[in-house]
């Protein structure tokens, strides 16, 4: 399904500017169908009928839309309503409703105003299937919501400043405030009765300043003094964003949005997330995962630690052969210890592996040059990868560049080694590429007994679920292809 962006942009020319005010309206909106216990529909018009951006559906009431409306096209003629709300530039509503789908249906239309022009129009679309007994609650939510409609009509909600957090914002469910033009508290909800006594607010909340009675259970003054203005700013007219709150190892979400129908001042409305439990839940992942940055430091260090004795060892080695294995037992020690080294500076179990590669590659260039003078790069990126995949496919790829800087280039001789990687959303195709002597007579990846081999293919087979395919490169030279599944990893 395509998205409101690439609806509006294939079948309308309209402005930037107003392509950013619809894309506000829909990040606010949820707020508005759970307030008005209805589905709202974004419609946008066009020569001779009106085409749906955009579909949110309440979670406090059953929709009145069971199937998907958006991309839908709508002659003029089949809902006349939404070329009202464009001519009159006002708030239409049915005065008796309509059948959908077996379904009863009361719809308002509402003109979406921006720069003084109507760009659009919302369909507040009301399911009468099930009759709701009016209560404090509904009354509180059906006031607000069309306080915050009426103001979606003056082109005043939401405002042009940047909507950040919207999706972590509190919802109407999470605890609502209404506040009278005075500051006062005409009506909170359960929950948000909840959250104020959980933060040590011991009676009731209606008739209170909310701003003072706020202010005082705020312990940090910084704190308490903002919240306490953003409160007086709503009621001034002014939007602010969400904000977070500590009072008495309570933390909470707390946004206040003005409410100024036609320009008048109607109150505002205050909105109140209790996330104590998961901020305690996010305090206990940031220990966990700083313990687990502390052991892939200390693993990183044990490795450079037993390099370290390796490299020691082969200095007093007498024996070429002897220190050629050792050296090479330096190389894939350094290759795992460069993951927990990386690993260790994560927030994530996640590894940058071209800036990785980019590390290692230089490295085993350099221990080869006195066996070729051919150089090695990266052509095309890895991505990020998990680090049960990273640490065994930087092995993969060390032996496989080691084993062509030292079989495919006669001593002195330059030439090119190339590591290749293509990723696509479920798979990693990786290549390591030369241009040197090509491949021996009967040579056979399955049957070859260098240890290296031996390294690549246990570790294809048990860690990375792959095979090694290794054939003559086009134009001279060898070529070692690997494709990864990235699907669930």
């Amino acid at each position: 399904m395509s998205t409101l962006s690439e609806l509006l942009a294939e079948h309308t020319q309209l402005a930037g500017d107003v392509v950013e005010h619809l894309q506000r309206v829909v990040a606010e909106w949820q707020l508005l169908a759970d307030m008005s216990f209805a589905d709202f529909l974004l419609w946008v018009p066009l020569e001779s009928d009106f085409l749906c951006v955009a579909q949110a559906r309440p979670t406090t009431a059953p929709t009145a839309h069971g199937e998907d409306m958006v991309a839908r096209r709508v002659p003029v003629a089949e809902n006349p309503q939404l070329r009202r709300a464009v001519v009159e530039g006002r708030i239409c509503r049915d005065e008796d409703p309509r059948w959908h789908l077996e379904v009863p249906v009361r719809t308002e239309t509402i003109p979406v105003r921006h720069g003084g022009a109507v760009v659009a129009v919302l369909s507040r679309d009301t399911n009468l299937a099930m009759p709701r007994v009016p209560s404090p609650l509904e009354i509180a939510y059906l006031g607000s919501a069309s306080d915050l409609c009426q103001m979606v009509a003056d082109g005043t909600f939401p405002p042009k400043a940047t909507v950040a957090g919207a999706d972590t914002s509190p919802r109407a469910g999470d605890g609502l405030v209404r506040l009278d033009a005075h500051g006062l508290v005409a009506y909170a909800s359960p929950n948000a009765l909840s959250a104020y006594h959980r933060m040590g607010h011991a009676s009731d909340l209606v008739g209170l300043p909310l701003d003072r009675a706020t202010r005082a259970l705020v312990l940090d003054p910084f704190d308490a003094a903002e919240v306490a203005g953003r409160i007086e700013s709503a009621l001034a007219g002014r939007h602010s964003l969400r904000m977070e709150i500590r009072a008495r190892g309570a933390v909470m979400l707390l946004r206040a949005l003005p409410l100024r129908p036609r320009g008048d001042a109607a109150g505002a409305l205050v909105l109140v997330r209790d996330i104590t439990d998961l901020r305690r839940r996010d305090m206990a992942l940031l220990s966990k995962d700083a313990t687990i940055r502390e052991i892939h430091h200390r693993v990183k260090n044990n490795l450079q630690t037993v390099a370290a004795l390796l490299r020691l060892q082969a200095r007093r080695t007498a024996i070429p052969e002897a220190r050629r294995a050792l050296a090479e037992s330096v190389r894939r020690v350094d290759s795992i210890a460069l993951v927990h080294e990386t690993l260790s500076a994560s927030v994530a179990e996640r590894v940058d592996l071209d800036e990785l590669v980019d590390k290692v590659l230089p490295a085993i260039g350099d221990g080869a040059t006195a066996e070729s003078r051919a150089k090695v790069r990266r052509d095309g990126s890895f991505g990020e990868l998990s680090a049960e995949l990273a640490t065994p496919l930087v092995l993969v790829l060390t032996e496989l560049v080691h084993n062509a800087l030292a079989h495919a280039f006669e001593p002195g001789r330059a030439g090119e080694v190339v590591v290749t990687a293509r990723r696509t959303a479920s798979t990693l195709d990786v290549g390591v590429l030369d241009d040197g002597v090509g491949l021996p007579p009967g040579f056979d990846v399955e049957t070859a007994d260098g240890l290296g081999l031996q390294i690549v293919r246990t570790l294809l087979d048990s860690e990375l679920d792959s095979a090694l395919q290794v054939r003559a490169r086009a134009g001279g030279g060898t070529e070692a292809l690997i494709r990864l599944s990235l699907r669930g990893r």
